[in-house]
């Protein structure tokens, strides 16, 4: 089990260094369904998982100047206070509900990925700025920061699958996107994380042997970047996605209902 926990760990880094996003909608099945903890450990877990390795893979952009600060913090400062509020109404839910929310977002997440802008508008592989724009509006960010945050604290989402096509959207290259939705995550996982403690019982060797999966996944996807097709993967990645949410849908809803 040890193994197969650095093994699902590196798959999430993977996910987080290629997309900018996706960590916790694979951490939070891996932990329930594969190593057979409860949804609100699990989700606690998660937040802790998925903000260190943002912190990591945002360290290895930021280097390379991919991280746009001003956007991240305003993002980032935002969502923390819609996660503590996400975090108090999580405590008034049972975790079978939890996971039927997260199985419906992850619909909606797998849906826009779907059928979203191409994620290389704006990309240039050579690292420079971005065509149109390289700045949002900051009420804009702030507000899908709020979003974002409230569901990370509700249901463990670190919100990177919302945030890095807004930041396209809004015009910044592929690269700057995933650099500085990975600050915003890391900001974001921390209060998440901090908001259920005491709350639940954290298994912390299960929790750092994940983290040391996810720090190599998230440098191999970080470098694979450039070679590979981001409209593709996020296709691949929706499909995966509505499998997943199919099966917690399918053990969660007759609970809930």
């Amino acid at each position: 089990m040890h193994v197969a926990s650095v093994a699902f760990g590196f798959l999430i880094g993977l996910s987080l260094g290629l997309l900018g996003g996706g960590g916790s909608i694979l951490t939070v099945p891996i932990f329930v369904y594969v190593l057979g903890f409860g949804a609100k450990e699990s989700i606690a877990m998660s937040l802790a998982v998925v903000g260190a390795t943002s912190l990591v893979g945002a360290a290895g952009h930021w280097r390379h100047g991919h991280v746009r600060i001003r956007i991240a913090l305003v993002f980032g400062v935002v969502a923390m206070f819609g996660t503590y509020i996400g975090t108090r109404l999580a405590a008034r839910l049972t975790g079978a509900e939890q996971l039927a929310i997260f199985g419906v977002i992850m619909v909606v997440a797998a849906s826009v990925m779907l059928r979203g802008r191409p994620t290389n508008v704006g990309y240039n592989p050579g690292g420079g700025s971005p065509g149109p724009s390289s700045s949002l509006p900051a009420a804009f960010t702030a507000a899908q920061g709020f979003v974002v945050g409230l569901l990370t604290g509700l249901v463990g989402i670190g919100g990177g699958f919302l945030i890095v096509p807004t930041l396209i959207w809004g015009g910044l290259a592929m690269r700057e996107a995933v650099g500085t939705s990975l600050v915003a995550i890391a900001m974001n996982c921390a209060v998440g994380f901090y908001g259920y403690m005491g709350d639940v019982q954290i298994a912390w060797i299960p929790m750092a042997l994940v983290t040391a999966g996810t720090i190599p996944g998230i440098a191999t996807g970080t470098y694979a970047i450039p070679f590979l097709s981001q409209d593709a993967l996020r296709r691949g990645f929706a499909v995966l996605l509505f499998a997943l949410a199919a099966y917690m849908l399918y053990r969660n809803l007759s609970t809930v209902l």
